[in-house]
């Protein structure tokens, strides 16, 4: 009987003990699959933000991986990916080879999508208004300021043109959409090259600056007699009305998925740093460009884990795929061209970590 009294302590002692340790083990299997949830942060250029907004969330929801984009512009993004405080940056404005030599890093750049640069304004009752290279030049340097300009009105015959104002809007930061629209400026007007030339920030002549790509959509909007440059995802969403541009074959031509996609008919460099303004192909828009991301080449720096770079480098391989690309033309970007899609897969297969290829 005493032999019984002191047993029963025994095995109580020991349910204790295992259910301490089942308990442990279950904590540390919750621990263990919760950190299977890779988040991952970016932040940089707002022209292809709406594209960017739509695939993260459809990203988030198939696989767990959990993905932030901030849309600071394209300069943002490029400061911080320099800083190494984002997983990768956006940038419409490719890195020059003098930025790509001061960066801590080798940097790759992965297109995305292709966008178009469009030329909206805010004149209620004129529309398809056509802007001539040497009306675009004569409008944004300055030089007419009025809606009902001869010129403007020997354009556009039939075209009930106001005597009202013409207020510029444009970009007050750092910006790539104003890299695509200055580079195209500066290819049809040796005068804007001369005095203004192409990047991400300009010494604007005349106008009023508006931070983002909604906040210039936004005060075009809202104030009658303005006109600017935006991605045409922004006009589109929001009804603005946009010019006819002329191509380098003297069409005027509309922005639409078949005429942004016109403008990628060329060669395609293997790091696919190009621009596409003013493309040779007579159906092409003029203002279209890439968008991309961009990241380190090595991705084993500042206490980065595998798993990040596997994740960063896995939702990357994603984004060129099909199933993204599709979305594109749903939110008014047209999908990368086959050759674009190769050549950003071969980059991708280019990353590593600690030497190593992270794409198999």
């Amino acid at each position: 009987m005493k032999k019984m009294k002191l047993f029963v302590p025994v095995l109580l002692f020991l349910f204790v003990m295992a259910s301490c340790q089942s308990s442990n083990k279950s904590k540390e299997s919750t621990e263990a699959g919760s950190t299977k949830k890779v988040a991952l942060t970016a932040a940089g250029a707002t022209f292809p933000m709406p594209f960017y907004n739509m695939v993260f969330k459809n990203y988030t929801s198939e696989t767990g991986t959990l993905l932030t984009y901030g849309g600071i512009g394209s300069g943002g993004g490029i400061r911080s990916l320099t800083d190494k405080v984002v997983d990768f940056g956006a940038t419409d404005a490719y890195l020059s080879d003098d930025k790509l030599a001061e960066m801590p890093g080798e940097v790759v750049h992965i297109p995305t999508c292709m966008g178009a640069v469009v030329i909206a304004y805010n004149l209620p009752g004129v529309d398809g208004l056509k802007l001539s290279d040497v009306l675009l030049e004569k409008i944004f340097l300055g030089e007419i300021t009025k809606w009902n300009d001869p010129a403007l009105k020997a354009n556009n015959p039939g075209l009930a043109l106001p005597d009202k104002d013409i207020t510029v809007v444009y970009r007050s930061d750092g910006s790539g959409t104003t890299y695509i629209f200055s580079d195209f400026m500066s290819k049809i007007s040796q005068k804007w090259a001369d005095n203004l030339g192409t990047g991400k920030s300009l010494n604007w002549p005349a106008g009023i600056g508006a931070k983002g790509n909604p906040g210039v959509a936004g005060t075009i909007s809202a104030t009658e007699g303005t006109i600017g440059y935006i991605g045409s995802e922004y006009s589109f969403a929001m009804s603005i009305q946009t010019a006819k541009v002329q191509n380098s074959a003297g069409n005027y031509i509309d922005p639409s998925i078949e005429s942004i996609s016109a403008s990628a008919q060329g060669e395609l460099p293997a790091d696919t740093r190009i621009m596409l303004t003013n493309s040779d192909d007579p159906e092409s828009y003029p203002i279209s460009g890439f968008t991309w991301i961009i990241l380190y080449k090595e991705q084993a720096y500042d206490g980065r884990t595998p798993e990040q770079a596997k994740a960063t480098v896995e939702f990357l391989n994603w984004l060129i795929s099909a199933d993204a690309q599709a979305v594109a033309p749903k939110v008014h970007y047209a999908p990368l061209p086959a050759k674009a899609v190769e050549t950003a897969k071969q980059i991708l297969k280019s990353v590593t970590y600690e030497g190593k290829p992270i794409l198999k």
